[in-house]
């Protein structure tokens, strides 16, 4: 049987540290309810200390900056989670349009096409569905006048 990549989640020794899996491990933990939780200890600590800190403008400036700093890296780490997932996503599509007889196996690379033509193929599965209904309501009719 083929195997195209680890099932038990583990990289090999040398992609351990390559960004992609770093990135895969780090949305794995920081998605989770524990670390959501976190995040609101953080902000409730930050907001209990804030009379301790006279409401200074370095107390502001803590979580204005820790805050920001997160979610520039989380930006990052988001575009690598949405890319590798639409990617995997796409393959799929694409073995299943390949394993399909009828299907047109042009639609496999149509991720990469320019947005006329993804304009020109929508159009062509809108008139599709028009033409699917008109045929299933001529359909019920004709079986309603009998």
């Amino acid at each position: 049987m083929l195997q195209l990549c680890r099932l038990d989640g583990m990289a090999d020794r040398s992609d351990r540290w390559s960004f992609s899996e770093i990135a895969r491990r780090t949305a794995s933990v920081l998605g989770s309810s524990t670390a959501f939780a976190l995040a609101c200890v953080t902000v409730v600590v930050w907001a209990v200390t804030g009379p301790i800190f006279g409401y200074s403008d370095t107390w502001q400036l803590v979580i204005n900056t820790g805050t920001t700093i997160v979610t520039f890296l989380m930006v990052f780490l988001v575009q690598n989670t949405q890319n590798r997932d639409a990617r995997a996503l796409h393959l799929k599509l694409d073995e299943l349009l390949r394993s399909m007889e009828n299907a047109r196996n042009k639609l496999i690379d149509l991720e990469n096409c320019s947005d006329d033509e993804l304009a020109h193929v929508e159009r062509q599965f809108q008139a599709l569905r028009h033409r699917q209904q008109r045929k299933q309501n001529d359909e019920g009719y004709r079986l309603r006048t009998r």
